[in-house]
């Protein structure tokens, strides 16, 4: 796919709607939105318009938005259980699609200045969990738990957004912009699960940025654990698990009881009997779906995007002026970008 083909089928799908949706609303035939998304016939200025309005997006961003760097739509890594629709996941593949075309369309700009840097690095060569320490290194992270990761995550240039998937199937998904990368994040989720799900997300990001290796969900995975839980940091605190010693460990390392059980298991602190012991008095506690100690977690709320806004306001662009740069078409269109309460430092 390329061009404002890409980007219309891109925005469409994002949006739920199928052609005959889309077609209806702007007066067209299917036959003929077809044949723009394909990229088989270019729409006139007036279609184009009618294309933008019912989409709530701009002319430039339809005709310009797949043909800027780091602009094409791609597919996207993402954490989702086997189980998740593929109608939900694709459109929520659709939508992190759409939301890195307005983001680059943006960086096309305006640029920020990020203090660090998500490397890319490669699996073949270094093992995810050696990748999590780099990573960890290169940040000049504090030694053990990671408090608000997200803060770590945009200090590096990561712009975050998050919604509600209206499905607990799908936790986060991810895709490079760019020099700047672009998380999708479930809000729907515990805050345990949001920040697992950042740290999967971030593994994808730095060890899947050039090539897709087959292995590449069980990577990201034990990036994660390591990014959360180093193991040299971590382990003596494992032994001798019990119910009552995980809600303790919960609320110092962020993350859920069964990603600690897991841990320790890997740590081989853990028979697999054992193993089994844990997530059945989990389970008769109907901690499995319902894990306590969740809501004291402090919450991950990203800013940047917000504040980005924020410093273009500083600049004396309008709300409107904003949504414009972006690819929306008014400020009310713009749901990515609005002006946040903190300052950030636009270059």
């Amino acid at each position: 796919m390329s061009g404002m083909g890409d980007v219309l089928a891109v925005a469409r799908r994002s949006r739920g709607l199928t052609q005959a949706d889309l077609a209806e609303s702007t007066g067209l035939t299917q036959a003929a939105l077809s044949r723009y998304e394909s990229g088989l016939r270019e729409p006139d200025g007036d279609v184009l318009e009618r294309l933008g309005r019912a989409l709530g997006v701009t002319t430039r961003f339809l005709t310009e938005a797949g043909l800027v760097r780091g602009g094409m739509a791609v597919e996207a890594h993402m954490r989702r259980r086997f189980t998740a629709k593929p109608t939900v996941w694709r459109q929520l593949e659709a939508r992190l699609n759409e939301y890195r075309l307005h983001a680059s369309l943006l960086f096309e700009e305006v640029s920020i200045r990020a203090d660090q840097r998500v490397p890319a690095l490669d699996p073949i060569d270094v093992p995810a969990a050696d990748a999590a320490r780099l990573v960890r290194m290169q940040w000049r992270m504090p030694i053990g738990p990671v408090h608000t990761l997200v803060r770590w995550l945009e200090a590096a240039g990561c712009l975050v957004f998050e919604e509600d998937f209206g499905t607990s199937r799908v936790d986060g998904m991810s895709q490079w912009v760019g020099d700047h990368p672009v998380i999708l994040l479930n809000g729907a989720a515990a805050t345990d699960r949001k920040r697992l799900t950042l740290a999967h997300e971030l593994g994808h990001l730095v060890l899947h940025s050039q090539e897709v290796t087959p292995d590449l969900e069980r990577e990201a995975a034990d990036f994660a654990a390591e990014f959360m839980m180093p193991m040299q940091v971590i382990r003596p605190q494992l032994r001798n698990l019990k119910p009552g010693r995980l809600h303790d460990l919960k609320r110092e390392w962020g993350v859920s009881m069964q990603a600690l059980i897991e841990r320790a298991y890997e740590a081989r602190l853990l028979t697999p009997a054992d193993r089994k012991r844990l997530y059945s008095a989990l389970g008769v506690r109907d901690w499995r779906l319902h894990e306590p100690v969740s809501d004291e977690l402090p919450p991950e709320t990203a800013e940047l995007a917000q504040n980005l806004g924020l410093a273009l306001r500083a600049r004396g662009l309008s709300a409107d002026d904003i949504a414009r740069l972006a690819g929306f078409a008014s400020d009310e269109d713009n749901h990515l970008f609005r002006p946040g309460n903190r300052q950030l430092r636009v270059v």
